[in-house]
């Protein structure tokens, strides 16, 4: 598995013709995947609707930035939680953008989901996720917004269907925080990845690590992850990357990854 991650990266690594979906590469290796005007390139999945069907126009597009949006819903969230799909998957790379969380969230979302969202890695894809599946099989990077009071983390880790090592220890709890500072209001925030494989990940928030782990893998008591392991192999050692819609609004901007090998 980890050397067809590794093929699927070579071309970009090596600076040779990019992909019809990948937008820009600048002189650093930057590749931008989301141009602005459209959501070319990628694929919506919302609960108990097929991949690639934009509900209630959830994923739109609006003075250039990605936005995550609830005013066209019939009244309530009703556990509709969503993704984003990027439509290639990456193994080693760095991965960046901006987010913020704005207005109110979704009349009927989840407590712990207010101001919560989140960027999914070495995930399955939307095609094979069920009608009805919360989350993808994945590692989420966990994004909050502080409240008026209070300190919240963000750049944390959830885990759906995956377990990960942190210092030498397999870590089975759903989320774990990171060491990050508290950010309030609708301020932009820096996020970036870094993803090693099946080696380290580490998590920064504006310029400074927060989160570190290893061994992304599989969960064998989880039932949408069950079906994706092949002769007893938990490791992953890449797969999707798609953005989280978890019922309270939230833009992205300057999307952009760089494959490293």
């Amino acid at each position: 598995m980890k050397n067809r991650f590794l093929l699927l990266l070579s071309p970009l690594a090596l600076g040779l013709a990019l992909p019809a979906y990948s937008y820009f590469q600048d002189q650093t290796g930057w590749i931008t995947l989301f141009n602005g005007k459209n959501l070319s390139g990628w694929t919506p999945k919302i609960r108990g609707h097929k991949a690639g069907e934009n509900f209630a126009n959830t994923f739109r597009v609006e003075d250039g930035v990605l936005k995550v949006s609830y005013d066209q819903y019939d009244g309530k969230f009703n556990e509709r939680f969503g993704h984003l799909f990027y439509r290639q998957p990456y193994s080693h790379y760095r991965f960046r953008l901006d987010y913020r969380f704005v207005g109110e969230q979704a009349p009927g979302g989840p407590g712990w989901a207010w101001r919560n969202s989140g960027v999914m890695i070495h995930g399955q894809t939307a095609k094979s996720m069920e009608l009805d599946q919360d989350f993808p099989v994945s590692a989420e990077v966990q994004l909050l917004g502080g409240p008026e009071t209070g300190n919240r983390s963000t750049g944390n880790l959830c885990t759906p269907g995956t377990n990960v090592v942190m210092d030498g220890k397999l870590i089975t709890q759903h989320c774990t925080d990171s060491r990050s500072d508290t950010f309030r209001g609708d301020q932009w925030v820096h996020l970036e990845i870094e993803v090693n494989g099946n080696g380290i990940v580490r998590h920064s928030i504006n310029g400074k690590e927060v989160f570190s782990y290893e061994q992304i893998q599989y969960d064998p008591k989880d039932k949408y992850a069950k079906p994706m392991i092949k002769d007893e192999k938990l490791q992953i050692s890449g797969g999707s990357i798609s953005l989280q819609s978890e019922s309270h609004p939230v833009e992205f901007r300057n999307i952009q990854i760089k494959p490293i090998t």
